[in-house]
């Protein structure tokens, strides 16, 4: 058969379907026709049919990848919603960390070490993580 592949009406990963599968197996089992005929069909009757077969691969192909463009969008909007998210985040746990809690965040980031699993107060005074901090929205802890 002219392009054979393993499965005849998947081109380029994309399965053929309905109407259109039916009219790529006529055009290819014409082409095939026209291959072994010893008749000396036209060249542009042959070239015909696979200008059709490539339109319609064409087709095809624009489909799946319009298809995968809306994939990709709603993957990009889903980023950014929750790139987002964290931002704030982010914002509020800066407002409520100490100032010795950023310093030693600060030191860290700047010696490339990675950061302990709770960042502790290294000053006098009772410790507080990053993680009680955001547990006491208001007010000093005890």
């Amino acid at each position: 058969m002219f392009l054979q592949t393993e499965d005849p009406m998947r081109v380029r990963g994309v399965r053929v379907q309905g109407h259109d599968e039916m009219a790529m197996k006529l055009l290819f089992w014409e082409l095939e026709q026209h291959l072994k005929s010893s008749s000396g069909a036209s060249v542009v009757a042959i070239d015909n049919k696979i200008e059709q077969a490539m339109d319609l691969v064409k087709s095809h192909l624009m489909y799946a990848v319009r298809e995968e463009v809306e994939v990709l969008k709603e993957q990009i909007k889903e980023l950014i919603d929750r790139n987002s998210q964290l931002e704030q985040e982010n914002t509020l746990l800066k407002t409520l960390a100490s100032p010795e809690q950023m310093a030693q965040f600060q030191a860290q980031v700047q010696t490339a070490s990675p950061p302990p699993a709770s960042l502790t107060v290294t000053a006098p005074g009772p410790a507080c993580t990053l993680a009680q901090a955001t547990s006491h929205t208001s007010g000093p802890s005890a």
